[in-house]
């Protein structure tokens, strides 16, 4: 025993002299076995997707409960990787066009290109303004509800570039979904854009051409759709762009307005997410809007936010392995999530991407096939945002210095962008301690990714354990980690 504790402490040792010197800590591979390449985010250290060791299996058999383990089972897989991404609201687009060139540059390739970023494919934008606008703004003419006067000319200054230049970041190719906050003003029973009210039956087929407008004007100019969601929060009176469903409102607008509507446009491809609110009421709305055939008929799947952890309702997780278990022929997309309350002085605190570390994990393990964070840059302020509601993004630029920073949410999303990739299947992985959350998926080349999270203060080192064989990996303190076995 006293043998293993001094092994224990000089290795510890080994890796603090690394940690101050930033260096990598490499074991020896065997050629004649499966290479493990680690990639590692740590807090109070310079890792940030640092690969850090290069393991190998050794055989192994049955560990003891002394012995930390992450357990991966290739063979059960589950649903299918759609993708990883963020949204780019008015917002992110403005705060980009303010920047130099190069740091322009810069930010495209962190986000979108998989060798010198963390690769996103996917992106949500919005149908006209959100809270994240500099203005409330629509684009149709006061009481056009035939549309005629339908123009996305506004987009054209900012957002559409961008989203241009994000496509051709990913490689020309990047999942793009659209959602609206709130229909024109005088579509709703409040005559505001803005606090809630409701979508007026009058219009409920002019909002539902709306959408198809919406879908051609962005893909004439060379901006691919793939989906759309029904509403953004249909649940949340805000005091911005908002409107209220009951679920029985949502699914007969699906069943009788949009969902015919698309597939007469020759739309019945397109994507369409039901909710697009929190995990707390979204298996009551799955329910509702998928128990009847004929709205179901048209949906692809349930949208879904994170925002009930901070309204006191806790982390609900346990919602979305329901709708998963009870519609499995439907998909689970998580469509928005940020850290509310910006303050410039708490970007560099590593609860930001612990946040998101615990939320990912939970979420893919319950079913979740695609995952979108919400703005993708914000300015020094958390905005710009027209009704005050400033946010923390991932990455925030000041637009006075063209200064970019980097918040540790960005590092810990890359966890799972960089390595996961469209087609993969989530496979099985579970940790033996509670300290060890993980998940895991094999692409579609073979390779499998692990991840795997420590939100404690302990330094635990554990094997990677696949049929029988193991790798030696240590979890530091505060870090998230991505394995790549190959």
């Amino acid at each position: 025993m006293k043998h293993k504790h001094i092994l224990l402490a000089a290795y510890i040792l080994l890796v603090v002299s690394a940690l101050k010197a930033g260096n990598e800590i490499v074991t020896p591979v065997s050629a004649a076995a499966k290479k493990v390449t680690v990639y590692t985010t740590a807090e109070n250290t310079k890792f940030r997707l640092t690969q850090t060791e290069t393991v190998s299996f050794v055989d192994f058999g049955q560990p003891k409960e002394t012995e930390p383990c992450v357990f991966v089972d290739p063979t059960k897989t589950f649903q299918t990787f759609v993708g990883i991404g963020g949204a780019i609201t008015d917002a992110s687009a403005e705060t980009f066009a303010k920047l130099p060139k190069a740091k322009q540059s810069e930010i495209l390739a962190k986000y979108y290109d998989q060798t010198l970023g963390i690769g996103y494919t996917l992106a949500r934008t919005t149908i006209h303004s959100c809270d994240f606008s500099s203005g409330s703004y629509t684009y149709v003419n006061e009481k056009d509800a035939s549309l005629k006067s339908f123009s996305v000319a506004h987009d054209k200054e900012f957002r559409m570039p961008l989203i241009k230049q994000a496509i051709a970041a990913a490689g020309g190719k990047l999942t793009i979904y659209v959602s609206p906050w709130s229909p024109p003003a005088w579509m709703k029973d409040n005559n505001n854009m803005l606090k809630g009210g409701k979508l007026l039956p009058a219009f409920y087929q002019s909002w539902a051409d709306y959408y198809v407008k919406f879908i051609n004007a962005y893909q004439s100019e060379g901006i691919p759709v793939w989906g759309l969601t029904v509403q953004n929060e249909p649940m949340a009176t805000q005091k911005w762009e908002s409107c209220l469903y009951t679920g029985e409102e949502e699914r007969d607008f699906i069943k009788n307005f949009l969902g015919p509507t698309l597939a007469k446009s020759g739309m019945a491809d397109k994507k369409l997410i039901a909710w697009d609110h929190n995990r707390d009421l979204m298996y009551q709305r799955a329910s509702t809007v998928l128990d009847d055939p004929e709205a179901a008929k048209y949906v692809w799947g349930i949208g879904y936010h994170w925002y009930e952890s901070w309204t006191g309702g806790g982390n609900i997780y346990e919602n979305v392995k329901r709708v998963a278990e009870t519609y499995p022929d439907k998909n689970l997309i998580f469509t928005e999530g940020c850290a509310e309350s910006f303050d410039f002085a708490m970007i560099n605190e590593w609860k930001w991407g612990e946040k998101y570390g615990l939320s990912m994990i939970n979420d893919f393990n319950n079913g979740t096939a695609a995952w979108t964070d919400w703005n993708i840059l914000l300015d020094e302020k958390g905005g710009p945002n027209h009704v005050g509601n400033f946010c923390f993004a991932p990455v925030h630029a000041d637009t006075k210095t063209g200064e970019v920073f980097y918040l540790c949410s960005y590092y810990y999303i890359g966890h799972f962008s960089k390595f996961i990739r469209p087609g993969a299947k989530r496979i099985i992985s579970s940790g033996s301690r509670g300290q060890l959350l993980t998940t895991a998926f094999k692409n579609t080349d073979g390779k499998v990714v692990v991840v795997v999270m420590n939100q404690s203060d302990t330094l635990i080192p554990y094997r990677l354990w696949i049929a029988g064989q193991t790798a030696e990996v240590t979890s530091l303190p505060h870090s998230i980690q991505t394995l790549v076995v190959e």
